[in-house]
């Protein structure tokens, strides 16, 4: 059966590789835009609060399953790389999960207190939301930098985590033109034209920086073909942001027909984004250091997991479309009645 596809020892760890990559993108996707509600808490009003929190209530936990699942693959499919990956990021992971933590005690503590003390509880949501963005966007810059530790590692990993929150705070802006109407969609739409600008500079500093830390990666970008290969993704992403731009210009006045155009273009960037990183880093799983190959475990340990992850996998993608479908529409004033 291992041979049914060629080399198991070749599409095994490829095909984990892939379903841990896909994991990665839909967390960042759709984490990312209620951990960006959560950070733009800082500029809403109160009443505002809480119609953010229903926009997002119904899909937030769910959401998270698929870190779960991404660190779970990562785990089984490269033990090595594990070990590695989450030994040099030790500090930066456990400062997402207490941020983790820290936003799901805040989300049900904030429904139950006493009006007085739910502004604490607001706050407790909005610090756990900016603390697991940035933690995140500090391990995205020290994985580009291959795992590092220098002054100037250090500083790019700063900039990547400011640069992924704003990110994350534009996806959660796009998501709540989508979901809201009246005054805090047109919030949500000056929020969002604010924070593009972030989000290209980040894309800028990634670009560059990424092909000079490996001359690996610098021939794969600028060589022929793989440049001509390679052309296409930040053409289309620099047509997608412009388009984006002309978008939020002119809503929410066009109407709201067009509300789902932000959020769609926005999660089109981050796609390209992470197709272009997924090109410049395989085969490694931990930059310049170890390939998938090499870190991967035993091809028939592998092919037993494919099995439960081919059943495990769906069966998370069908919840979060189901939960998407039944609560579709805008969100409602906030109600635990």
């Amino acid at each position: 059966m291992l041979d049914l596809f060629g080399d198991p020892a070749v599409w095994l760890p490829v095909t984990f590789a892939g379903l841990m990559g896909l994991s990665i993108l839909i967390y960042v996707v759709l984490d990312g835009y209620d951990l960006g509600v959560g950070v733009l808490f800082a500029g809403a009003a109160p009443a505002e609060k809480d119609r953010m929190i229903a926009s997002i209530g119904p899909f937030w936990d769910a959401n998270e399953t698929w870190l779960v699942l991404a660190v779970g693959l990562l785990l089984v499919a490269f033990p090595v790389a594990h070990g590695v990956i989450l030994t040099t990021l030790y500090v930066p992971v456990a400062l997402m999960l207490v941020g983790l933590i820290l936003r799901g005690v805040a989300f049900e503590f904030r429904a139950k207190v006493h009006p007085d003390q739910k502004r604490y509880w607001n706050l407790a949501f909005f610090g756990g939301s900016l603390t697991t963005a940035l933690s995140q966007g500090y391990m995205l810059g020290a994985y580009i930098m291959g795992l590092e530790v220098t002054p100037w590692t250090i500083l790019f990993s700063l900039l990547t985590a400011v640069c992924l929150t704003a990110g994350y705070a534009f996806i959660g802006a796009c998501w709540l033109i989508y979901k809201t109407d009246g005054a805090l969609q047109e919030k949500a739409v000056r929020w969002a034209r604010r924070l593009a600008w972030f989000v290209a500079a980040g894309f800028a500093a990634i670009s560059v920086v990424t092909p000079l830390v490996s001359a690996r990666i610098f021939a794969k970008w600028f060589s022929v073909p793989e440049f001509l290969l390679l052309a296409p993704l930040p053409a289309t992403a620099a047509a997608i942001f412009l388009a984006l731009t002309y978008v939020l210009r002119r809503l929410p006045d066009v109407g709201d027909r067009y509300s789902l155009v932000p959020f769609g273009a926005a999660i089109a960037l981050f796609v390209l984004s992470f197709a272009g990183l997924a090109y410049s880093f395989y085969p490694y799983v931990v930059p310049e250091r170890l390939t998938l190959y090499e870190s991967a475990s035993a091809p028939e340990s592998l092919a037993i997991m494919l099995v439960g992850v081919l059943i495990v996998m769906p069966v998370i993608g069908a919840y979060s479309a189901f939960s998407y479908h039944v609560f579709r529409g805008k969100a409602t004033d906030l109600s635990y009645d």
